[in-house]
């Protein structure tokens, strides 16, 4: 009995000594990241920057990841955060995705359905019976084609209307010509919009053939959310998401002459040949569901984390089967779901541009990282050239803070 009690006591010491190497092991300091962090997205701004006569802008950048949280910014941005507001542009139509996915698992809309179908329990269609949306092969665009951009939309807000149309905005682009002719406050309407895709009878392609962009047709999934739900879309997601996850810095502008953004906010910037120019306040009524989001990158990378694990209202079966499904698109690293891009490494979000703020937004489930990137200025000497590279740009940032993170 004697040596038994012995040998015990020796397993004790030894398994307590143990546990007292493991607790002298301190995990790496969260300054270490911040500081590395901050460094690195220095000389990032830097190098992009160099040689640029009085270049306005920055780089900000938001990151929740298992080892902590992180918010480094740099450039005219170096003083701002994570609660400065900015406008997140594309990033809207992961709520715009979600929206249809809610009243999808609620029961209220199929996504398979088709536009011309009945919203369950009347007899009304998806998108009224009438000129307005009386758009090509409008019997074949399914809810779910809308949203994988693939139902052959053509887009308003992204291609000249051709030429070759009897209009007086032939040749243009149809929002910035009705700015110019009528008035830079004018509130646009998908019923608008919708029209001019009808009565000129224009679209990318037969529904289900390619993958077409289309903020056109997303914002016809904004008319869809608020005649389902019988409510305006900023209000839906006010009640549904903003609301339920405290996103309190977040909304969507829904009339021309909501132009400016809540206090305190980052000023965009267009430079071209050494001149910048402040282009922050916008009428963004055009962009409804589609990308008229202000927010925050706390705020953003709340919302993409949450979304994307299933805490956002949504079953995660409906977010990992449908919204996460993602297929080819023209860019070979890019593939697109439901409201969301997927791009290898990065995670699942979606990108945004508004001039003059580009941002990009992931979730990986991969290394359960969340980023939220944008700056604040638009480069159009490279623009002209080459509108990705300052994205570009910054995914190469998000890569190198993610081997920040994992070492």
């Amino acid at each position: 009995m004697k040596k038994i009690t012995l040998l015990l006591l020796g397993l004790f010491l030894v398994i307590s000594s143990c546990e007292k190497d493991d607790d002298n092991i301190d995990p790496k300091p969260i300054t270490d990241y911040q500081a590395k962090l901050q460094t690195m997205l220095d000389e990032n701004w830097a190098e992009f920057a160099e040689g640029k006569e009085s270049f306005p802008g920055g780089y900000a950048l938001q990151l929740l990841s298992p080892v902590g949280d992180f918010f480094v910014s740099t450039g005219d941005l170096a003083n701002i955060t994570n609660q400065t507001h900015f406008r997140a542009a594309s990033t809207t139509k992961t709520y715009t995705g979600a929206a249809i996915m809610l009243l999808h698992q609620q029961g209220k809309l199929n996504i398979n359905h088709f536009v011309t179908d009945a919203i369950p329990g009347t007899n009304e269609p998806y998108l009224p019976i009438s000129e307005e949306f009386n758009i090509p092969f409008k019997n074949q665009i399914s809810i779910k084609l809308l949203l994988q951009h693939r139902a052959g939309m053509f887009d308003i807000i992204n291609q000249d209307i051709p030429d070759t149309v009897s209009q007086p905005y032939a040749g243009t682009r149809y929002c910035e010509y009705i700015k110019e002719t009528i008035g830079l406050t004018h509130t646009f309407t998908i019923e608008e919009t919708a029209g001019i895709v009808a009565v000129n009878q224009l679209y990318n392609s037969e529904p289900e053939t390619e993958f077409h962009y289309s903020d056109t047709g997303m914002g016809l999934l904004g008319l869809i959310i608020e005649r389902v739900s019988g409510k305006r879309y900023d209000q839906f997601l006010a009640d549904n998401f903003l609301t339920p996850l405290a996103l309190s810095n977040t909304s969507f502008p829904y009339e021309g002459d909501d132009i400016t953004l809540p206090s305190p906010f980052a000023s965009s910037f267009a430079y071209f040949q050494g001149e910048s120019f402040d282009v922050t306040q916008d009428n963004v009524s055009m962009h409804v569901a589609e990308g008229n989001m202000i927010t925050t990158p706390q705020d953003l990378a709340t919302w993409m984390s949450k979304l994307y694990t299933g805490k956002a209202g949504i079953d995660y079966k409906n977010v990992r089967f449908y919204m996460m499904d993602c297929l080819p698109t023209f860019e070979s690293h890019q593939y697109y779901g439901l409201g969301t891009v997927f791009t290898s490494e990065l995670g699942y979000g979606h990108n945004g541009g508004h001039i003059a703020y580009f941002t990009a937004a992931r979730y990986d489930p991969d290394t359960d990282i969340t980023f939220v990137i944008y700056t604040n200025v638009w480069d159009f000497d490279i623009i002209m050239a080459d509108l990705y590279v300052e994205l570009l740009n910054m995914y190469a940032v998000v890569y190198e803070a993610k081997d920040i993170l994992k070492k």
